[in-house]
């Protein structure tokens, strides 16, 4: 994903080793989100959302059947509104 790595890139600008951090950390709520997605409610127009901890991002996501696809992550500040249209 883009968005991921253009964040990895921002985070390492600020600190050496941020970046992954940054992406351990999105993969720990990736890990919860795997184990109960149906935990996060109904957030907007069918998406979920579940929270980073650490780092200001949400992961948006709908499940359907069996399956939890993940459309966006997302900074927290940006307009997800528009973004998961």
């Amino acid at each position: 994903m883009a968005e991921l790595r253009a964040a990895r890139d921002w985070y390492d600008r600020r600190r050496e080793g941020l970046g992954n951090e940054f992406l351990l950390t999105v993969a720990d709520a990736l890990l919860a989100l795997e184990e109960a997605p149906a935990r996060c409610p109904i957030y907007y127009r069918d998406f979920r959302r579940v929270l980073t901890d650490r780092f200001p991002y949400k992961i948006f996501y709908r499940i359907e059947g069996h399956a939890v696809i993940v459309y966006r992550v997302l900074h927290g500040a940006r307009d997800h509104t528009r973004e998961l249209e």
